[in-house]
Protein backbone atom coordinates (compact mmCIF):
# COMPACT_ATOMS: atom_id res chain seq x y z
CA UNK A 1 0.00 0.00 0.00
CA UNK A 2 1.33 3.68 -1.02
CA UNK A 3 2.24 5.91 1.90
CA UNK A 4 -0.61 8.27 0.84
CA UNK A 5 -3.46 5.57 1.34
CA UNK A 6 -1.70 4.00 4.33
CA UNK A 7 -2.03 7.38 6.19
CA UNK A 8 -5.81 7.87 5.03
CA UNK A 9 -6.28 4.22 6.53
CA UNK A 10 -4.54 4.62 9.89
CA UNK A 11 -6.27 8.35 10.47
CA UNK A 12 -9.63 6.76 10.10
CA UNK A 13 -8.72 4.37 12.38
CA UNK A 14 -7.97 6.99 14.67
CA UNK A 15 -12.31 8.07 14.13
CA UNK A 16 -11.10 11.19 11.51
CA UNK A 17 -14.03 10.83 9.13
CA UNK A 18 -13.44 13.97 7.16
CA UNK A 19 -12.47 14.29 3.55
CA UNK A 20 -8.88 13.44 3.33
CA UNK A 21 -6.59 15.56 1.15
CA UNK A 22 -3.36 14.06 1.43
CA UNK A 23 -0.31 14.40 3.52
CA UNK A 24 3.12 16.52 3.96
CA UNK A 25 6.34 15.30 5.16
CA UNK A 26 7.52 16.73 8.34
CA UNK A 27 11.17 16.77 9.17
CA UNK A 28 11.12 16.33 13.16
CA UNK A 29 13.63 14.58 15.04
CA UNK A 30 16.26 11.81 14.28
CA UNK A 31 14.26 8.69 15.13
CA UNK A 32 10.42 9.00 14.51
CA UNK A 33 8.68 9.26 11.26
CA UNK A 34 6.34 12.46 11.05
CA UNK A 35 3.43 13.39 8.90
CA UNK A 36 0.97 16.03 8.70
CA UNK A 37 -2.48 14.84 7.48
CA UNK A 38 -5.15 17.13 5.90
CA UNK A 39 -8.42 17.36 5.80
CA UNK A 40 -11.61 18.85 4.91
CA UNK A 41 -13.98 19.21 7.60
CA UNK A 42 -18.15 19.26 7.09
CA UNK A 43 -17.92 22.93 6.88
CA UNK A 44 -15.79 23.09 4.05
CA UNK A 45 -12.88 24.27 6.69
CA UNK A 46 -9.22 22.67 6.73
CA UNK A 47 -7.59 21.40 9.56
CA UNK A 48 -4.54 19.17 10.28
CA UNK A 49 -3.10 16.30 12.69
CA UNK A 50 0.12 14.85 13.00
CA UNK A 51 0.33 11.02 12.26
CA UNK A 52 4.23 9.42 13.48
CA UNK A 53 5.36 6.35 12.82
CA UNK A 54 6.78 5.25 16.15
CA UNK A 55 10.49 3.81 15.75
CA UNK A 56 10.34 0.31 17.83
CA UNK A 57 14.07 -0.37 17.30
CA UNK A 58 14.18 2.90 19.26
CA UNK A 59 11.31 2.46 21.63
CA UNK A 60 10.91 -1.25 22.47
CA UNK A 61 8.09 -0.48 24.40
CA UNK A 62 5.75 1.49 22.65
CA UNK A 63 2.99 0.58 24.22
CA UNK A 64 4.75 1.83 27.85
CA UNK A 65 5.70 4.83 26.25
CA UNK A 66 2.12 5.65 24.83
CA UNK A 67 0.53 4.95 28.15
CA UNK A 68 2.98 7.80 29.87
CA UNK A 69 2.30 9.89 27.23
CA UNK A 70 -1.19 10.35 27.74
CA UNK A 71 -0.50 10.18 31.51
CA UNK A 72 1.71 13.48 31.21
CA UNK A 73 -0.51 15.49 28.29
CA UNK A 74 -3.76 14.81 30.19
CA UNK A 75 -2.57 15.90 33.26
CA UNK A 76 -0.82 19.03 31.84
CA UNK A 77 -4.44 19.75 29.97
CA UNK A 78 -6.13 19.55 33.38
CA UNK A 79 -3.90 22.04 34.99
CA UNK A 80 -4.24 24.28 31.52
CA UNK A 81 -7.71 24.78 30.50
CA UNK A 82 -8.77 26.61 27.02
CA UNK A 83 -4.54 26.98 26.60
CA UNK A 84 -2.53 24.96 23.78
CA UNK A 85 -1.89 21.70 24.51
CA UNK A 86 -1.25 18.12 23.42
CA UNK A 87 -3.60 15.54 22.73
CA UNK A 88 -3.36 12.43 21.33
CA UNK A 89 -6.14 10.61 19.47
CA UNK A 90 -7.99 7.36 20.58
CA UNK A 91 -9.29 4.60 18.47
CA UNK A 92 -12.56 3.09 18.78
CA UNK A 93 -11.26 0.97 21.64
CA UNK A 94 -9.84 3.71 23.33
CA UNK A 95 -5.88 3.06 22.12
CA UNK A 96 -3.74 6.18 21.61
CA UNK A 97 -2.00 3.79 18.89
CA UNK A 98 -2.41 1.47 16.14
CA UNK A 99 -0.19 -1.67 15.62
CA UNK A 100 -0.02 -2.62 11.36
CA UNK A 101 2.37 -5.39 11.00
CA UNK A 102 5.88 -3.74 12.32
CA UNK A 103 4.07 -0.24 11.89
CA UNK A 104 3.39 1.45 15.33
CA UNK A 105 1.27 4.93 14.79
CA UNK A 106 0.02 7.45 16.85
CA UNK A 107 -1.93 10.79 15.85
CA UNK A 108 -1.88 13.76 17.43
CA UNK A 109 -3.41 17.36 16.96
CA UNK A 110 -1.53 19.98 15.18
CA UNK A 111 -0.85 23.18 16.91
CA UNK A 112 -0.04 26.18 14.36
CA UNK A 113 3.41 27.45 15.02
CA UNK A 114 7.01 28.10 14.28
CA UNK A 115 9.91 26.00 15.68
CA UNK A 116 13.58 26.91 15.45
CA UNK A 117 16.47 24.49 15.01
CA UNK A 118 19.05 27.53 15.67
CA UNK A 119 18.19 30.43 17.10
CA UNK A 120 19.90 33.92 17.54
CA UNK A 121 17.17 35.94 19.38
CA UNK A 122 17.69 35.12 23.02
CA UNK A 123 14.06 36.09 23.75
CA UNK A 124 13.06 32.72 21.96
CA UNK A 125 16.05 30.96 24.25
CA UNK A 126 14.93 32.22 26.73
CA UNK A 127 11.17 31.40 26.60
CA UNK A 128 12.34 27.69 25.58
CA UNK A 129 13.94 27.57 28.99
CA UNK A 130 11.02 28.69 30.78
CA UNK A 131 8.74 26.57 28.93
CA UNK A 132 10.85 23.20 29.54
CA UNK A 133 11.04 24.33 33.54
CA UNK A 134 7.01 24.78 32.91
CA UNK A 135 6.68 21.82 31.84
CA UNK A 136 8.82 20.29 35.20
CA UNK A 137 6.60 22.40 37.01
CA UNK A 138 3.42 21.27 35.80
CA UNK A 139 4.45 17.65 36.46
CA UNK A 140 6.03 18.39 39.97
CA UNK A 141 2.99 17.07 41.18
CA UNK A 142 2.72 13.87 38.88
CA UNK A 143 3.55 10.43 40.56
CA UNK A 144 6.42 9.48 38.83
CA UNK A 145 5.61 5.29 40.04
CA UNK A 146 2.94 5.69 37.19
CA UNK A 147 5.93 6.20 34.90
CA UNK A 148 7.19 3.11 32.47
CA UNK A 149 10.90 3.51 31.96
CA UNK A 150 10.63 3.03 28.43
CA UNK A 151 14.13 3.35 27.61
CA UNK A 152 15.70 1.75 30.54
CA UNK A 153 19.08 3.40 31.15
CA UNK A 154 18.72 6.24 29.05
CA UNK A 155 20.72 8.83 31.35
CA UNK A 156 22.23 5.96 32.89
CA UNK A 157 26.03 7.44 31.83
CA UNK A 158 27.72 4.20 33.29
CA UNK A 159 25.79 1.87 31.43
CA UNK A 160 26.32 4.07 27.98
CA UNK A 161 29.39 3.63 28.67
CA UNK A 162 29.40 -0.44 29.17
CA UNK A 163 27.22 -0.08 25.64
CA UNK A 164 30.07 1.96 23.92
CA UNK A 165 32.88 -0.54 25.20
CA UNK A 166 30.96 -3.39 24.28
CA UNK A 167 30.47 -2.13 20.47
CA UNK A 168 34.38 -0.84 20.65
CA UNK A 169 35.04 -4.55 20.94
CA UNK A 170 32.25 -6.52 18.98
CA UNK A 171 33.45 -3.68 16.45
CA UNK A 172 30.32 -4.98 13.84
CA UNK A 173 30.62 -2.67 11.13
CA UNK A 174 34.84 -2.77 11.57
CA UNK A 175 35.35 0.91 12.21
CA UNK A 176 36.83 1.02 15.30
CA UNK A 177 40.64 1.37 13.66
CA UNK A 178 40.08 4.55 12.81
CA UNK A 179 38.52 6.17 15.82
CA UNK A 180 41.48 6.03 18.29
CA UNK A 181 41.12 9.97 19.30
CA UNK A 182 37.60 9.65 19.88
CA UNK A 183 37.51 6.54 21.70
CA UNK A 184 40.81 7.79 24.00
CA UNK A 185 38.92 11.14 24.72
CA UNK A 186 35.63 9.65 25.73
CA UNK A 187 37.44 6.86 28.09
CA UNK A 188 39.69 9.65 29.49
CA UNK A 189 36.69 12.09 30.73
CA UNK A 190 34.10 8.35 32.09
CA UNK A 191 34.05 9.26 35.30
CA UNK A 192 33.29 13.17 35.14
CA UNK A 193 30.92 11.86 32.48
CA UNK A 194 29.51 9.97 34.96
CA UNK A 195 28.81 12.68 38.03
CA UNK A 196 24.72 12.80 37.82
CA UNK A 197 24.57 9.39 37.50
CA UNK A 198 26.74 8.49 40.58
CA UNK A 199 25.55 11.44 42.58
CA UNK A 200 21.67 9.52 41.95
CA UNK A 201 22.92 6.82 43.20
CA UNK A 202 23.89 7.67 46.07
CA UNK A 203 20.85 9.65 46.76
CA UNK A 204 21.84 13.15 46.41
CA UNK A 205 19.50 14.39 43.67
CA UNK A 206 16.04 13.08 43.82
CA UNK A 207 14.21 12.14 40.57
CA UNK A 208 11.85 14.02 38.62
CA UNK A 209 9.32 13.89 35.97
CA UNK A 210 11.65 14.86 32.96
CA UNK A 211 11.43 15.53 29.41
CA UNK A 212 14.83 13.86 28.85
CA UNK A 213 14.76 15.50 25.21
CA UNK A 214 14.91 19.03 25.37
CA UNK A 215 16.15 20.39 22.26
CA UNK A 216 14.63 24.15 21.16
CA UNK A 217 13.10 22.27 18.30
CA UNK A 218 11.00 20.47 20.99
CA UNK A 219 8.94 23.40 21.74
CA UNK A 220 5.73 24.97 19.49
CA UNK A 221 6.31 29.14 19.14
CA UNK A 222 3.82 31.77 18.59
CA UNK A 223 4.80 33.09 14.89
CA UNK A 224 3.29 36.42 16.08
CA UNK A 225 4.75 37.22 19.54
CA UNK A 226 7.67 33.75 19.90
CA UNK A 227 5.84 32.94 22.88
CA UNK A 228 6.47 29.11 23.80
CA UNK A 229 3.03 27.69 22.96
CA UNK A 230 3.33 23.53 23.80
CA UNK A 231 6.65 20.99 24.36
CA UNK A 232 6.32 18.09 22.03
CA UNK A 233 7.99 14.79 21.55
CA UNK A 234 7.69 13.51 24.56
CA UNK A 235 8.53 9.55 23.98
CA UNK A 236 10.96 10.10 26.60
CA UNK A 237 9.32 11.21 29.20
CA UNK A 238 10.10 9.55 32.62
CA UNK A 239 11.82 10.21 35.96
CA UNK A 240 14.80 11.84 35.16
CA UNK A 241 17.23 14.22 36.72
CA UNK A 242 16.57 18.21 36.47
CA UNK A 243 20.06 18.53 34.85
CA UNK A 244 19.13 15.89 32.57
CA UNK A 245 16.62 18.24 30.66
CA UNK A 246 18.78 21.38 31.52
CA UNK A 247 22.29 20.16 30.05
CA UNK A 248 20.55 18.74 27.05
CA UNK A 249 18.97 21.41 26.49
CA UNK A 250 22.03 23.87 26.55
CA UNK A 251 23.92 20.83 23.97
CA UNK A 252 21.32 21.70 21.63
CA UNK A 253 20.83 25.49 21.73
CA UNK A 254 24.25 27.05 22.82
CA UNK A 255 26.55 25.42 20.03
CA UNK A 256 27.76 27.84 17.67
CA UNK A 257 26.94 25.35 14.97
CA UNK A 258 24.85 22.53 14.28
CA UNK A 259 25.05 19.41 15.78
CA UNK A 260 26.39 17.53 13.08
CA UNK A 261 29.12 20.56 11.45
CA UNK A 262 31.92 18.81 10.03
CA UNK A 263 33.75 22.36 10.65
CA UNK A 264 34.98 21.15 14.32
CA UNK A 265 36.77 24.39 14.81
CA UNK A 266 33.95 26.48 14.88
CA UNK A 267 32.02 24.31 17.39
CA UNK A 268 31.63 25.64 21.14
CA UNK A 269 29.60 26.95 23.77
CA UNK A 270 27.74 30.37 23.06
CA UNK A 271 27.31 31.75 27.00
CA UNK A 272 24.90 34.22 25.68
CA UNK A 273 22.44 31.51 24.57
CA UNK A 274 23.90 29.91 27.51
CA UNK A 275 22.50 32.68 29.83
CA UNK A 276 19.22 33.23 28.50
CA UNK A 277 17.61 29.55 28.46
CA UNK A 278 19.54 29.47 32.41
CA UNK A 279 16.98 32.59 32.64
CA UNK A 280 14.10 31.29 31.57
CA UNK A 281 14.17 27.50 32.76
CA UNK A 282 15.51 28.98 36.90
CA UNK A 283 12.39 31.82 36.45
CA UNK A 284 10.32 28.65 36.66
CA UNK A 285 13.21 26.35 38.65
CA UNK A 286 14.95 27.82 40.58
CA UNK A 287 12.71 28.07 44.17
CA UNK A 288 11.84 23.71 43.74
CA UNK A 289 14.74 22.82 43.15
CA UNK A 290 17.89 21.83 45.84
CA UNK A 291 21.36 23.12 46.14
CA UNK A 292 22.71 20.05 44.63
CA UNK A 293 20.86 20.25 41.90
CA UNK A 294 21.49 24.20 41.60
CA UNK A 295 25.29 23.19 41.65
CA UNK A 296 25.01 20.42 38.90
CA UNK A 297 23.71 22.42 36.10
CA UNK A 298 26.76 23.41 34.90
CA UNK A 299 28.05 20.44 34.68
CA UNK A 300 24.92 18.74 33.32
CA UNK A 301 25.63 20.55 30.24
CA UNK A 302 28.96 18.71 29.77
CA UNK A 303 27.62 15.18 30.85
CA UNK A 304 24.92 15.09 28.29
CA UNK A 305 27.20 16.53 25.31
CA UNK A 306 29.48 13.73 26.63
CA UNK A 307 26.81 10.89 26.90
CA UNK A 308 25.48 11.74 23.89
CA UNK A 309 29.01 11.57 21.96
CA UNK A 310 29.20 7.66 23.40
CA UNK A 311 25.88 6.84 21.97
CA UNK A 312 26.67 8.45 18.69
CA UNK A 313 30.09 6.63 18.60
CA UNK A 314 28.24 3.26 19.64
CA UNK A 315 25.74 3.74 16.82
CA UNK A 316 28.44 3.95 14.34
CA UNK A 317 30.15 1.49 15.32
CA UNK A 318 27.17 -0.89 15.36
CA UNK A 319 25.99 -0.05 11.83
CA UNK A 320 23.80 2.93 12.15
CA UNK A 321 21.05 1.27 13.69
CA UNK A 322 19.14 3.59 16.01
CA UNK A 323 19.81 7.44 14.30
CA UNK A 324 18.48 8.02 11.27
CA UNK A 325 21.43 9.21 8.95
CA UNK A 326 21.51 10.94 6.00
CA UNK A 327 25.04 9.88 4.64
CA UNK A 328 27.44 7.15 5.39
CA UNK A 329 29.87 8.83 8.40
CA UNK A 330 26.98 11.43 9.89
CA UNK A 331 26.88 9.78 12.96
CA UNK A 332 31.13 10.01 13.38
CA UNK A 333 30.48 13.81 12.22
CA UNK A 334 27.92 13.87 14.93
CA UNK A 335 30.54 12.29 17.34
CA UNK A 336 33.19 14.41 16.59
CA UNK A 337 31.19 17.38 17.08
CA UNK A 338 30.19 16.71 20.67
CA UNK A 339 33.46 16.20 21.48
CA UNK A 340 34.27 19.64 20.03
CA UNK A 341 31.52 20.63 22.41
CA UNK A 342 32.08 19.19 25.34
CA UNK A 343 36.25 20.28 25.57
CA UNK A 344 35.10 24.01 24.81
CA UNK A 345 32.23 23.65 27.92
CA UNK A 346 35.03 22.07 29.83
CA UNK A 347 37.09 25.20 28.63
CA UNK A 348 34.07 27.21 30.17
CA UNK A 349 32.99 25.85 33.15
CA UNK A 350 33.80 28.75 35.84
CA UNK A 351 31.59 31.29 33.76
CA UNK A 352 28.90 28.83 33.33
CA UNK A 353 28.94 28.72 37.09
CA UNK A 354 28.96 31.89 37.28
CA UNK A 355 26.01 32.51 34.98
CA UNK A 356 23.81 29.45 37.26
CA UNK A 357 24.53 31.43 39.97
CA UNK A 358 23.65 34.92 39.23
CA UNK A 359 19.84 33.48 37.32
CA UNK A 360 19.25 31.26 40.17
CA UNK A 361 19.78 34.50 42.72
CA UNK A 362 17.52 37.00 40.59
CA UNK A 363 14.77 34.27 39.85
CA UNK A 364 14.87 33.70 43.75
Amino acid sequence: MELYEKLEEVSRLFRIDEEYLGYETIQMGNVNRTYKVNFRMRDGSPKSFLVQNVNTYAFRNPVGLMENIDKVTEHIRRKKPGKPALHFHHTADRKTYVVDGSNFWRMTNFVPSVTYNAVSNLDIVRNAGKAFGEFQMDLADFDIRELTETIPGFHDTRGRYEKLIKSIEEDKAGRAKDLREEIDFLLSVRDKACTLTDLQRAGQLPLRVTHNDTKINNVLFSPETNEALVVIDLDTVMPGLMGHDFGDAIRFAANLVEEDCREYEKVGVNLDVFAAFAEGFLSMTARTMTERELETLPLSCFVLTVELATRFLADYLDGDKYFHIRYPDHNLVRTRCQIALAKDMLRNMEKMEQIIRRSADAAK
